[in-house]
């Protein structure tokens, strides 16, 4: 059986649309014949769209019950018997109820897309799993509910359901998406115009994304190479020179021309590993790319013009950046270079070429010391003693060996002489051998005159073999040595990158890495001063650098104390001292150097942060605070007021019984504003730490009634259980009477209405515990701790139904008598608040 196609409709926020697209495309398969139906869709209460359900056959819903409460969720297996060509199956990313077969929503439309049937679903941009932090950082609230990328990625078609942020608010201020009761709250909370414009921005480079890979998709199946220029990619080529910083400028300026341009940079290594680029160039510039937007790649090739091409095909690259070449006129003579073979071969990609600074410098010389000065003297002394030594030693047998037999001896020397002292010492034993093999050992001896040509041609044969093979054992040795250098750099730079990954990146310890990896006496990371200027004399004034890290004895305070310094940026220098170290080392050096400016910012970031956060934090608060006071501060002003008004109306006979009643409302909705600004007074002083807190010998049997009476007509709902025989608590009785309300109302709010509110205390070594017991649908262990914070609501699925400070406000108010405010698992389901309190020393008196 062919699999269902899976049909999502993406919006970037709540009310956008989504269902009501999903419905309309329903009834028009509807009319075109094809069997839909309706497996599970949330119309929210709006009108408009329950309207749309008309003639749509629904799926009878399952319904599960979970501690107490009632929910119905999707019938998978309904939908499967009832096998219909199209099934409407609304929020994607849902949670099922506990218990079901399936945790998430998208698992059993998985199911019924194996069964064959096609599937049309919906799902906001907020729930997929990749930018869940990016929108919990725009809008402050984390979303519980996600759905991994790879699923919506899998989708046959997706379908983004696109609205302007101020035609959304409209539609919200014309009731279209929630009550009128809750409109304020959300236009002033989660749909500000800034948040939707993010969020919109989110969800249309998410589906660009998802474009750019059916776009990958249909070029590969359709085997085409070409480039399509969809969109602007621009590609810069970096080889460790220094002028990769100013490539890669031009190349993000090039981009940013372009709206919405991609910027990658390359760096080609040759397929045996060994490269003359700079890491620490590389490294740097790896940063630079990262800090502008782009990214970098590194690939494998010994045809780099092919290999930049083949990387820039690949990503649908329509420019490419390359620096001007270094090398001279005479190497061009044999060589186009890397820039001209590319530009030949581009063909609809754009080549940039771009002088810079170092072309004057020429090309960069690759190091020719591979070998240590003590082996190259050996070499030179071999050439210059061991071929006479070995015309010496041949001379005895002369007439026992022939002259091709003399010539391989020779030639082993120079392989000798070429494995010990490198090439140049071969070449000049090759040739000093050829002489003495002409002077000794050819006819006519003693002249370097040669009587039988087959002699002259075995001669240049020998020179020819003894450079070649000098020329090759050279090179061996020296990728020998390139590929140990290489090697023990790179289990260097690893032990660096494996610091960073467990985040024992701290400036000192890199420097202390340092200083053991070469050897050295100290490691300074000195910082300009501001005041400084950046004239060269400055180098050699302490008075201008400030130490930022040290490792080491004697620290330099300048960098012209230093035996090597690397230069960072203009601010940050890293000296070394305590002996010289070789271009490779330093090269090294470099990367240790860029790593500890790296960590020195990411610290001082840090540092910023841990001083933002504060800040951060009580701004959160405000705003949390406008967000949700407005809705609960209007609904009992427009009780009060809506009551005042009615009593006020002579044109209506109000009888006794409503004027009561219109009076008992007012009333109620005065004392609730009353709690409410109490509540946010009472807050403020605790966070500001000058709450007064009048401790005392309290009688819990006295202050619970009281507080069950505060709650008006909640009353009837709470029962109590308090034994007279309990022991006084210490505790500020007003206090304590806040906090008992604040439990029983959050108690009374969430638990069923036929089931009642249970307060009960009994004693516990020196403490008493006062459980106020709810069979409500209780909070995941999980969330136990964040249920405390202000303005936090169960579930946190809106900012509209509260300010949500009962249970913060009556932690911080136990903490402050000396007790604690807990939470527990009722046995059964629901939400158990333990306040624990000391018992008063001695009953009556409170010692001072």
């Amino acid at each position: 059986m062919a699999r269902g196609r899976l049909r999502v409709y993406l919006g970037a926020a709540p009310g956008v649309g989504k269902t009501y697209d999903m419905l309309s495309e329903a009834q028009r398969a509807r009319e075109r014949g094809r069997d839909v139906v309706v497996g599970f869709v949330e119309t929210h209460g709006r009108a408009r769209t329950a309207a749309l359900l008309e003639g749509l056959e629904a799926v009878p819903r399952k319904t599960m019950v979970y501690r107490g409460a009632t929910f119905t969720e999707l019938d998978a297996d309904a939908v499967i018997a009832r096998r219909p060509r199209v099934a409407l199956i609304d929020e994607l990313a849902h949670t099922n109820v506990p218990g079901s077969r399936n945790a998430k929503r998208w698992q059993d439309i998985e199911e019924v897309l194996d069964a064959g049937i096609d599937v049309i679903s919906t799902v906001n941009i907020q729930h997929l799993e990749s930018v869940n932090d990016v929108v919990e950082q725009i809008t402050g609230v984390p979303q519980r509910e996600r759905v991994p990328d790879e699923v919506v990625r899998r989708a046959d078609q997706i379908e983004l359901v696109d609205m302007s942020p101020e035609a959304l608010r409209r539609r919200l201020a014309h009731g279209n998406v929630y009550a009128p009761e809750k409109v304020d709250a959300a236009l002033s909370n989660y749909f500000r115009v800034g948040n939707l414009t993010a969020l919109r921005e989110v969800a249309l480079l998410w589906v660009a994304g998802k474009v750019d890979e059916q776009l990958d998709r249909y070029r590969a199946d359709h085997g085409i190479e070409g480039t399509w220029e969809a969109r602007e990619r621009v590609v810069v080529a970096l080889t460790g020179g220094p002028e990769g910083d100013t490539l890669v400028r031009r190349a993000a300026r090039v981009a940013a021309r372009s709206k919405g341009a991609d910027l990658l940079a390359v760096h080609v290594t040759s397929a045996d590993g060994l490269t003359d680029g700079d890491p620490a160039h590389l490294a740097r510039q790896r940063t630079l790319v990262e800090s502008v937007g782009g990214t970098y790649h590194q690939v494998v090739g010994d045809d780099i013009p092919r290999a930049l091409l083949d990387f820039a095909r690949g990503v649908n690259a329509t420019q490419l950046v390359l620096g001007a070449s270094r090398r001279g006129r005479f190497a061009q003579i044999f060589s186009r270079g890397v820039g001209v073979e590319t530009t030949a071969l581009s063909g609809p990609i754009d080549v940039h070429m771009i002088t810079h600074e170092e072309v004057k410098k020429g090309r960069r010389p690759s190091s020719s010391k591979v070998l240590s000065r003590r082996r190259r003297l050996w070499g030179w002394a071999m050439a210059v003693v061991g071929m006479p030594a070995l015309t010496a030693l041949l001379s005895v047998f002369r007439e026992d060996l022939s002259l091709p037999s003399e010539i391989l001896f020779f030639l082993l020397m120079t392989v000798v002489v070429a494995l010990v002292g490198g090439m140049w010492p071969a070449i000049t034993a090759a040739v000093g051998g050829s002489l003495l093999l002409n002077w000794y050992f050819t006819p006519p001896t003693g002249e370097l005159t040669i009587a039988d040509p087959q002699n002259l041609f075995a001669l240049i044969v020998f020179v020819v073999v003894a450079a070649a093979v000098s020329t090759i054992v050279d090179i061996a040795a020296r990728r020998t040595r390139e590929a140990a250098r290489a090697s023990a750099d790179a289990e260097v730079l690893s032990a660096l990158a494996g610091n960073v990954l467990r985040g024992d990146a701290a400036v000192p310890a890199l420097l202390g890495r340092m200083r053991d990896t070469f050897g050295l006496d100290s490691v300074t990371l000195l910082e300009r001063r501001p005041e400084a200027g950046l004239t060269p004399e400055v180098r050699a004034e302490p008075e201008s650098w400030q130490v930022v890290a040290a490792s080491g004895s004697g620290p330099c305070e300048c960098p012209a104390a230093a035996d090597t310094d690397v230069v960072i940026d203009d601010d940050l220098i890293l000296a070394a001292r305590g002996r010289l170290l070789e271009a490779e080392d330093q090269r090294v050096l470099e990367a240790f150097a860029a790593e500890a400016a790296v960590a020195l910012r990411q610290k001082r970031l840090r540092a910023e942060a841990e001083q933002a956060k504060p800040l951060a934090e009580a701004d959160r608060l405000r705003t949390a605070l406008l967000a949700a006071v407005s809705h609960d501060l209007r609904t009992p002003l427009a009780s009060a007021k809506a009551a005042v008004e009615s009593l006020r109306n002579t044109a209506i006979p109000w009888s006794e019984a409503d004027r009561a009643e219109l009076l008992a409302t007012a009333d109620e909705s005065l004392a609730r504003l009353d709690r409410l600004v109490a509540n946010l007074l009472d807050m403020s002083r605790l966070q500001a730490g000058v709450l007064g807190v009048s401790l005392e010998p309290v009688a819990l049997e006295d202050v619970v009634p009281r507080a069950v009476d505060d709650l008006g007509p909640l009353r009837d709902r709470v029962d109590g259980d308090i034994s007279p025989e309990l022991p006084e608590v210490s505790a500020d009785p007003t206090l304590l009477e806040r906090v008992l309300v604040n439990l029983m109302t959050n108690a009374v709010r969430y638990s069923p209405p036929e089931e009642p509110v249970l307060i009960t205390a009994s004693r516990l070594g020196d403490q008493v515990q006062v459980r106020v017991i709810d069979r409500g649908p209780g909070i995941p262990a999980d969330a136990h701790d964040r249920i405390f914070l202000p303005f936090q609501r169960l579930g946190d699925r809106d900012n509209q139904s509260g300010v949500g400070l009962g249970l913060a406000l009556s932690r911080g108010l136990a903490e402050a008598m000396g007790g604690s405010l807990t939470p527990e698992e009722t046995p059964g389901g629901g939400l158990t608040m333990v306040l624990t309190l000391p018992i008063s020393p001695v009953p009556g008196r409170i010692p001072a």
